[in-house]
């Protein structure tokens, strides 16, 4: 193996620095940093987390490249949306063996959401490598918490391969409070954190979130030619209702919208690009949800709905609240505009409550800032990147 090793490694390195070597060097994911952790894995028995987006250079996945280099890949973990991301949002996804490589996939959106020290049997290393897109209640984080978690209870090393956020360039929103914690949510952060995957690794350990305050034995890849301002359009998808850069740059502030009665777009080829419902009193533009990849059973099935078209706007560079707003107040019944469980996407009771009794935006924001404040005081000891 190390001869194999050796060989496909220096391939991969001259690959990279014929990249770099361009007039603007591209960003190298963790997971294409191979100098930095096969060492690490070499002649030992791999579990890895990942998904459709763990691919190596925008064409190849990175376990089918470890399998290729001989690295002993045991089993593969998967998060919300499945191994190969083609389940709805909130889909159970259950083990099963992947067609392709043989390898067993257990579930960590089923009937567990953290490896069990059963599936950990046999496993001397972990490896984490999803694609975020730096928002609280993107489901990624919690499955990294308790993998973390499970790491450290069974004395196993996780290496986090990092990856670019694309959400990167700023931190706003409601920091998520104690009491609405959930897999939606679990720490204090607001819905946009500013950070990679790696970082945020990073801030749960120092932070002693884990449970007991445990600390697991974390080593990050990093991110070469990358920083929290660089611009990145992922190769594909993270998942089903994210289809472009556009979707991922609207959707911390029209997820916002997807605990109400209002649309945003799934069950159409625009999701989180638009928004909209059957009864709000806009003129302009329409949409009709219809079953669809991501969307099996859509919010407003075959109903048409009027709303708006945010799909040229420019990219935010703050949460936008003024749409959840306007959509709440040109609803002409407002009783059951707010779905249960609004709070647990908001990360604070207090949103509702201010929309409700007509609280301006700039007010609501206002009432953030000591939070975020804190917040950034906490984020600035985890950076890796400017």
């Amino acid at each position: 193996m190390a001869v194999k090793l050796k060989s496909t490694l220096l391939f991969y390195l001259f690959f990279a620095i014929s990249l770099q070597s361009c007039a603007q060097a591209p960003i190298v994911s963790g997971a294409e940093n191979f100098e930095k952790y096969l060492h690490n894995i070499a002649n030992k028995k791999v579990g890895i987390v990942a998904h459709q987006a763990s691919l190596v250079f925008g064409k190849t996945h990175l376990i089918d490249t470890l399998l290729s280099l001989g690295v002993a890949v045991q089993k593969v973990f998967a998060p919300e949306h499945g191994f190969r991301g083609r389940a709805d949002a909130g889909e159970t996804i259950y083990d099963q063996k992947d067609k392709k490589t043989g390898l067993q996939i257990l579930s960590l959106h089923g009937k567990t959401k953290k490896p069990s020290e059963e599936s950990l049997e046999n496993i001397s290393v972990m490896i984490f490598d999803l694609q975020d897109v730096g928002v609280r209640f993107y489901t990624y984080l919690s499955t990294l918490h308790y993998v973390m978690e499970a790491c450290a209870e069974n004395d196993i090393p996780l290496i986090v391969l990092d990856r670019p956020n694309p959400n990167a360039h700023y931190v706003d929103g409601p920091v998520l409070s104690e009491e609405n914690k959930s897999f939606l949510g679990m720490h204090p952060v607001p819905i946009v954190y500013g950070m990679t995957i790696g970082e945020y690794a990073k801030m749960i350990n120092g932070e002693g979130w884990l449970n007991n305050k445990l600390k697991c034995n974390l080593t990050i890849i990093k991110l070469k030619n990358y920083s929290h301002e660089t611009s990145y359009e992922l190769p594909v998808r993270p998942s089903p209702n994210l289809p472009n850069k556009q979707a991922i740059a609207l959707y911390p502030s029209l997820c916002l919208l997807e605990p109400t009665k209002i649309s945003v777009g799934r069950g159409t080829e625009m999701q989180f690009q638009i928004y909209g419902h059957p009864d709000l009193n806009i003129d302009g533009f329409s949409f009709k949800p219809l079953p669809n990849f991501g969307s099996k059973n859509p919010k407003l099935k075959g109903k048409i709905c009027y709303g708006k078209d945010l799909s040229k706007i420019e990219f935010p560079k703050k949460i936008h609240l003024e749409w959840l707003i306007d959509a709440y107040n040109e609803s002409p019944n407002k009783s059951d505009f707010f779905l249960k469980g609004f709070y647990r996407i908001a990360g604070t009771k207090n949103l509702e409550s201010q929309i409700k009794a007509g609280v301006s935006e700039k007010v609501i924001r206002e009432s953030w800032e000591e939070d975020l404040n804190h917040f950034r005081s906490i984020r600035e000891k985890y950076l890796i990147y400017p």
